[in-house]
């Protein structure tokens, strides 16, 4: 959970003291933060070593105790923020939500915060407290989970408390490629016929999504998207889909993930075409710049005076919530662009 930089923003030419960050958070661990970057091995020493007294210095707390009913959870972690923004004074707090995947469940039903007090099983929602915190105590939220936390009355809530929230499930490797190409096929005019992606990782993530109902969300978002783009079911012509998503728990690769597609398609006549692509790429290398560069659009967006659901931030998730949000890479990036467009007349104005 996260206090944090935006890469490319025109905005943040003009940042000033917005370019300082700050981190502090939760962990149901004990390890310190250089025990934990040692044990998972995600960097090598020679990149965090020297900063081990900064890391000695970050804030972090222990997640609340699985015991406690969602209401005792909020308030613990409310009080939990009250002390961050203590610590850390005229900073912009925003909530990353990093935790891991779990059981889909439902939430549209509650109408009212009494109601999901009642009747939201802590438990089933493990995530769903620290957002409830965060927006109670005016702090932006990023999802970069598939847990589907961004109810209706969330984002109801999050519009009173005029904050922002963006998600959901970041794409952050092979998906994000699966967007860039599906977008050049249906811009060309050729038919996918089918495509199959198999994703082989070996850190706690890929074990944890080995579970079937912890990684069936994960899946529908990976899957759904293909013909959000395209615009036609793919397989349509077979009776059944073909596009198949596989993740796979594999701990020889660690946090070294690898992605592989095979892209059927079809051009002029309906001839068959055919693409294979091999992605080997760094789990958390890819995810934590785009961890911070959401959190510091959230910042800019709450200066602005935006707040629920932010859609224009689809370029980076697989399952973006909010009205209408941009499919095609193109689309997305023009999103973006009116996005900085719109921080930067209201900062400036």
């Amino acid at each position: 959970m996260v206090l944090p930089w935006l890469t490319t923003s025109q905005f943040f030419e003009h940042a000033g003291p917005l370019r300082d960050v700050e981190f502090a958070g939760w962990d149901s661990s004990e390890r310190s933060l250089r025990e934990a970057l040692e044990h998972h091995r995600v960097l090598p020493p020679e990149h965090y070593l020297a900063h081990g007294e900064y890391l000695d210095r970050v804030m972090i707390r222990q997640a609340p105790p699985h015991g406690l009913i969602l209401r005792e959870q909020v308030e613990r972690l409310r009080s939990d923020i009250t002390d961050f923004k203590g610590l850390y004074p005229g900073t912009h707090p925003v909530l990353v939500n990093l935790l891991p995947a779990c059981r889909e469940a439902d939430l549209s039903e509650c109408r009212s915060l009494g109601m999901l007090y009642a009747q939201a099983d802590a438990a089933l929602f493990p995530d769903l407290a620290y957002v409830l915190a965060a927006i109670s105590e005016g702090v932006p939220v990023v999802n970069f989970t598939s847990n589907t936390v961004e109810s209706p009355l969330v984002a109801d809530e999050a519009v009173k408390t005029r904050v922002p929230l963006c998600g959901r499930d970041a794409k952050t490797g092979q998906t994000y490629l699966k967007v860039v190409l599906a977008s050049a096929l249906k811009a060309r005019g050729l038919q996918v016929d089918g495509w199959y992606s198999l994703n082989i990782l070996g850190n706690e993530d890929g074990k944890n999504l080995m579970d079937p109902g912890r990684g069936a969300g994960k899946l529908a978002n990976k899957t759904e998207l293909l013909d959000e783009i395209l615009g036609y079911k793919v397989g349509e012509r077979y009776g059944v889909p073909t596009h198949k998503v596989v993740i796979d728990y594999y701990p020889p690769r660690g946090d070294c993930k690898e992605a592989w597609d095979v892209i059927d398609f079809a051009g002029l006549f309906g001839l068959p075409m055919s693409l294979r692509l091999n992605l080997q790429a760094r789990d958390s290398v890819l995810a934590a710049p785009m961890a911070i560069d959401l959190a510091w659009w959230m910042v800019c967006l709450h200066m602005a005076g935006r707040s629920g659901p932010v859609p224009e931030l689809g370029f980076y998730f697989k399952k973006p919530v909010g009205v209408n949000p941009p499919v095609t890479f193109q689309d997305q990036l023009d999103e973006l662009g009116r996005l900085s467009s719109f921080c930067l007349g209201k900062t400036n104005g």
